[in-house]
């Protein structure tokens, strides 16, 4: 800034090249709304604003030192814009023009404080202070180097420079024009929005100090936690818990707001609400003992249904599992474990089922969203509208096409392995790819399967970690076996084991694996899945004819 200024107010180091009357400086956009305090909140521009008031309260500062008349005339100018001023112009140093209500800023009282005393101690590192001590230097150097010129600088930043004031009628006008104008800098994430209400909010009760306390813990949990495809990891927060809230008011409509206009709705009175933040703090909470497979808030029954749902063809679990959590915790914020467990496998077994029968994330809004209000009135979750047509489903599901691309077939994979009493819980790290067990390259030169779609099928394939699928290719299951099963290399390196106990088993009794397996096990794996979908109340009626076909 400072060197762009320079060359525009001295041409080439000539002041005599400047022309005041048709010479123009444009500095950019202040973007800007008057909030319920009838003060203007900047929304754009608070980097640029900062800076030019340091700049000018160091000129100030330097003005200061010099008594003729030319000076004390730029000083009072220049005072005009950093301080208010009284009925006869005179600046009220008490008063400073600008304010930093940046909630998670703590360098923000130095800036205020540089800017109504005009110094900066030896102890000050924050950027205002660094940003300061620079300009204070370039304008001695200024002074040294072009002391004829010395009034012409400031006078020109004052008078040529222009800043282009945009004050929007409301909070949410002046935010698109910010998202329109800010196409080269960092988005404004919805979760910052929430933070200044917030911060005003608890600064008006006297907890500013506690709020920025709660609310950095709050950032560093999500920060470890969420890992959203798009927002910020506090939006992610701010995501889950908006469908709690939006059951509460009994909202079953598949269409669903912004994030942002869902918290703005009357004048953003849910975050004005005390137990709005608490409860967010013990949303990030839950989720955080998800991630980190808490075995002293959740049994191991419990974590298993957990680790398989984070494999779900779709997030809207992670909404529906918020809303059952908020409303159902108990007075130490834990649930009841065979309620939970139960809850779980209903909800995984009809979005695993609905996943094929009605492709979509959108359609899956219809009855996920009924059961969220039912949660909130205390009702259980039963899908009573939604359940499926027994032998219907058996034919969709027996036909549909398990391909690599389609989600739910990773997710079908992961249930059949968890559904092992053997299977130990792996970490919620762990990579997993999809694995054919009968290789496809093997079928390319062998032609040993009685069509190419046998590879395709559910049968032939398993879940394996991702660094033991890329050494293990595509060998015989013969050779696979010292793969799955570990190993140690020429170099004394350990490579470990599957945690998948079905191919540990498999290569235990196994030497080969054919067409008929690939059936077989396919059999297996749709019959159970239909059995599961019996258990769990979700099918119309009795399917055992079904599954003797």
């Amino acid at each position: 800034m400072w060197e762009d200024l320079f060359e525009f107010a001295i041409p080439n180091g000539n002041a005599e090249l400047f022309n005041k009357d048709t010479e123009e400086y444009y500095l950019g956009p202040i973007v800007t709304f008057k909030n319920d305090e009838n003060k203007l909140e900047v929304i754009d521009g608070q980097q640029r604003l900062t800076t030019i008031m340091l700049l000018l309260r160091a000129f100030y500062s330097r003005f200061g030192k010099m008594k003729d008349e030319l000076a004390r005339q730029l000083e009072k100018n220049i005072g005009r814009c950093i301080w208010k001023t009284d009925e006869y112009d005179r600046p009220d140093f008490n008063r400073l023009r600008i304010d930093s209500q940046v909630a998670t800023d703590n360098d923000k009282e130095e800036f205020l404080y540089i800017l109504r005393e005009g110094v900066v101690g030896e102890k000050m590192k924050s950027r205002y202070a660094e940003n300061f001590r620079y300009f204070q230097q370039k304008i001695e150097e200024f002074v040294q180097d072009y002391p004829a010129y010395f009034y012409a600088l400031p006078s020109r930043i004052l008078n040529n420079c222009i800043l282009l004031p945009i004050e929007a009628d409301k909070q949410d006008t002046a935010l698109r024009i910010f998202s329109t104008l800010n196409n080269r800098g960092k988005a404004l994430s919805d979760a910052d929005i929430f933070k200044s209400e917030f911060y005003k909010y608890y600064s008006k009760q006297g907890q500013k100090d506690q709020f920025i306390e709660r609310w950095r813990k709050l950032e560093e949990i999500c920060d470890k936690i969420f890992n959203p495809q798009s927002g910020t990891p506090m939006d992610e927060l701010f995501t889950r818990y908006m469908y709690y809230e939006r059951a509460l008011q009994g909202n079953k409509l598949t269409t669903t707001k912004a994030l942002r206009s869902f918290y703005s709705e009357n004048n953003y009175k849910l975050l004005k609400n005390d137990a709005t933040l608490g409860n967010m703090e013990l949303l990030a909470d839950f989720w955080k003992s998800v991630q980190e497979q808490d075995p002293d808030r959740f049994t191991d029954r419990v974590l298993r249904r957990l680790f398989v749902l984070n494999y779900a063809p779709n997030s809207m679990w992670t909404f529906f599992v918020s809303v059952y959590f908020l409303q159902n915790k108990d007075a130490n914020n834990m649930l009841d474990d065979e309620k939970f467990y139960n809850f779980l496998c209903r909800i995984t077994a009809f979005i695993w089922a609905y996943a094929i029968t009605n492709p979509g994330v959108n359609a899956l809004r219809t009855p996920v969203y009924a059961e969220m209000v039912n949660v909130v009135n205390g009702i259980e979750v039963e899908f009573a509208d939604f359940q499926f047509p027994g032998e219907q489903t058996f034919n969709q599901i027996n036909n549909y096409n398990f391909f690599n691309g389609r989600p739910i077939t990773k997710s079908m994979l992961v249930w059949w392995a968890m559904e092992n009493p053997k299977q130990v819980l792996p970490d919620l790290d762990t990579t997993f790819e999809i694995e054919h067990i009968f290789p496809r390259r093997r079928q390319e030169a062998e032609k040993s399967l009685s069509s190419n779609g046998k590879l395709e099928s559910l049968g032939n394939k398993t879940i394996l970690e991702k660094r033991i699928n890329i050494r293990a290719a595509d060998y015989r299951l013969s050779d696979k076996k010292q793969y799955y099963n570990g190993y140690t290399n020429s170099r004394n390196e350990i490579k470990q084991a599957t945690c998948n106990r079905e191919l540990l088993d498999l290569v235990a009794t196994k030497t080969d694996y054919t067409e008929a397996d690939i059936d077989t096990r396919y059999k297996e794996m749709i019959d159970a899945f239909m059995k599961n979908l019996k258990a769990n109340n979700l099918i119309k009626f009795d399917v055992r004819s079904i599954m003797d076909k």
